[in-house]
C-alpha cells in the first residue's frame, strides 16, 4: 500500500532520480468547488517539489479536477480526455482524475485506459505518491476512507486575480435523491472557523478584494465552541466575524440550501456592506410533488415565504436559482408550478438543466426516469426563456444607476473595456481610464443593458 501523506511529508521527487513525472497541469469540469479544490491540490504538489504548466502539452501529469454531479461536466470530461488521446501517443504523461466521480464511471473510465487514477476528494495529500507510486511501476490502489478538511493547507494564490474562492464546508447531510455528494464527498464537516478567519486575512494580504466561501450547504455551517455541549458557531456567526475582522474584503457564499437559511443569516447579509446583496438559493422545482420526490424538506409555499423575508430585510438583494425539469415522475402541472413559482419570483439569473440519472443516487436506483428527452428539452428551452425575459427585466432596473463596482479584469470581447461585478453579483462592462487598475473599487453609472450584462461608464 502507497504510504500516507502524514507518513511521508519529505519531497517525494526527490526518492527517485528517474522520475518521469513532475511536471503538472490542472484543469476544471465543474462548480466552483471544484476550482478550490485544484487550488488545494496545486498548494500539495507545489510543497512537494512537482512544477505546475500553464500549457498542457508540456505537463508530464494532466490532472482534471471533475464533477459528475451533473452529466454536462461528464460529458465535458470524456470529450476532454478523447481530444486528449494524442498526448499519450507524443510522450509518457499521466491522465488523472480528481472530484466528484460515481463509483461507475471510475471503472469505466479505467477499463478503456481513458485515465490513469481517480482521486476523491478526501484523498487529495495522497496524490504525490500515487504519481510516485505509479512512476516506480506500483499498480495504485485504494485508501482508507476518511474525512479531510485540508485546514493545514494553504490553496495555492493566482495573483493576477482579486477575487478567489475558500471552502468552509466540505460534504453534504441532505441526502437529495438525484444528487451524488453525500456519496462522493461524504458527510458534511465544517472548517475551523479560526483558520478561516486566518486564511481570508492572508488573502486579502496578499491582494484579494474579494472571497467567496463555498459549501454544498453553507448555512448548515456549524462549530462547536470548546467542550461546551450547546454553544455553536453557525453560519451567521462566521459572516458577522469576518466582515468585522476585514472590513474591505467582500464576501459572498455559495450555495444555501431553502430548508436550512435562517433569518439570523438575512440580517447580518443585510448589516454589513462588505457582504454582497446576492443569494443563490437553488429550488429545483415549483412542485411540492417534485420536492418530496428529491427530499428536498422544504416546500413551495415555504420556499416563497424564504424569498418574501429576504426581499423585505434587503430590498436590493439579487436572487438565483437552479432550476431542474424533467425529474421522474415530473407532468406538466408539475412543469407549471415551475412556471408559475418563475413568474411569482422574477430571479435575477439562474442555473437551468434537465435531469440525467447519476449512478449511485436513490432517484437512479428507485425512481423511473419516466420523462421523454424529448419533453425534458422542451421544458427546459421554456424555463430557459422565461428566465432570459425575467432577467432582461432585473436587468432594466439598474439603469440610469451608480453602482460600485470591483474591477477584475480586461474585458474578452473588447481590450479597450474592463469588468467587473456590483454588490448583486451582476457583471459590469465600461470603458478603460487610466487612474483605473484591476482591484479597484469604482463609481459606474449604468447606460444600457442586455439580459446577462450591464453597461456603462465611469462616474
Amino acid at each position: 500500500m502507497f504510504k500516507s501523506y502524514s507518513d511521508n511529508k519529505k519531497n517525494v521527487m526527490t526518492n527517485n532520480k528517474n522520475n518521469l513525472y513532475k511536471i503538472f497541469h490542472i484543469e476544471n469540469y465543474g462548480c466552483q468547488m471544484n476550482i478550490s479544490d485544484s487550488e488545494i491540490i496545486t498548494s500539495i504538489l507545489l510543497t512537494h517539489g512537482f512544477v505546475i504548466s500553464e500549457k498542457i502539452e508540456t505537463a508530464d501529469i494532466l490532472l482534471l479536477n471533475a464533477c459528475s454531479i451533473r452529466e454536462k461536466a461528464e460529458l465535458s470530461l470524456t470529450k476532454k480526455l478523447e481530444q486528449l488521446r494524442f498526448l499519450k501517443k507524443k510522450k509518457k504523461v499521466l491522465f488523472g482524475i480528481t472530484g466528484c466521480f460515481s463509483k461507475q464511471l471510475k471503472e469505466l473510465f479505467l477499463k478503456e485506459k481513458r485515465a490513469d487514477f481517480f482521486v476523491e476528494p478526501d484523498h487529495y495529500k495522497e496524490i504525490p505518491n500515487i504519481i510516485q507510486s505509479i512512476s516506480n511501476g506500483i499498480k495504485s490502489i485504494p485508501f482508507p476512507r476518511r474525512k479531510e478538511t485540508y485546514s493545514d493547507i494553504i490553496p495555492f494564490s493566482n495573483n493576477k486575480k482579486v477575487t478567489t474562492f475558500l471552502s468552509i464546508t466540505r460534504g453534504c447531510n441532505n441526502m437529495c435523491t438525484f444528487c451524488i455528494v453525500p456519496f462522493t464527498r461524504g458527510r458534511e464537516i465544517s472548517s475551523d472557523p479560526n483558520i478561516i478567519i486566518k486564511e481570508c486575512k492572508r488573502l486579502y494580504k496578499i491582494g484579494y478584494k474579494e472571497v467567496t466561501l463555498l459549501g454544498q450547504n453553507v448555512d448548515s455551517y456549524e462549530w462547536k465552541i470548546g467542550d461546551s455541549k450547546n454553544r455553536f458557531i453557525k453560519f451567521s456567526d462566521l459572516l458577522n466575524l469576518l466582515a468585522e475582522e476585514i472590513p474591505l474584503m467582500r464576501i459572498r457564499f455559495s450555495t444555501s440550501n431553502p430548508h436550512d437559511m435562517s433569518e439570523n443569516v438575512i440580517r447580518v447579509i443585510s448589516k454589513y456592506p462588505n457582504i454582497c446583496k446576492h443569494i443563490h438559493l437553488p429550488v429545483q422545482s415549483g412542485s411540492n410533488k417534485i420536492l418530496k420526490l428529491m427530499n428536498r424538506k422544504y416546500t413551495r409555499e415555504e420556499y416563497i415565504n424564504l424569498i418574501e423575508k429576504i426581499r423585505s430585510i434587503i430590498p436590493e438583494c439579487s436572487i438565483s436559482h437552479d432550476i431542474m425539469t424533467g425529474f421522474c415522475g415530473e407532468d406538466e402541472e408539475d412543469h407549471k408550478d415551475t412556471i408559475s413559482l418563475m413568474n411569482k419570483i422574477k430571479y435575477n439569473y439562474g442555473y437551468m438543466f434537465y435531469y440525467s440519472p447519476r449512478p449511485g443516487t436513490l432517484s437512479y436506483r428507485k425512481f423511473r426516469d419516466d420523462v421523454p428527452i424529448s419533453i425534458k428539452k422542451k421544458r427546459l428551452k421554456e424555463i430557459i426563456d422565461l428566465q432570459r425575459k425575467h432577467s432582461l427585466y432585473r436587468m432594466k432596473k439598474f439603469i440610469g444607476e451608480t453602482q460600485k463596482i470591483l474591477v477584475e479584469g480586461i474585458s474578452k470581447k473588447n481590450c479597450k473595456n474592463l469588468y467587473g461585478r456590483n454588490t448583486q453579483n451582476i457583471v459590469v462592462i465600461f470603458p478603460k481610464k487610466n487612474f483605473v487598475s484591476i482591484g479597484d473599487n469604482i463609481n459606474v453609472k449604468i447606460l444600457d443593458n442586455t439580459s446577462a450584462t450591464l453597461i456603462g461608464k465611469i462616474d
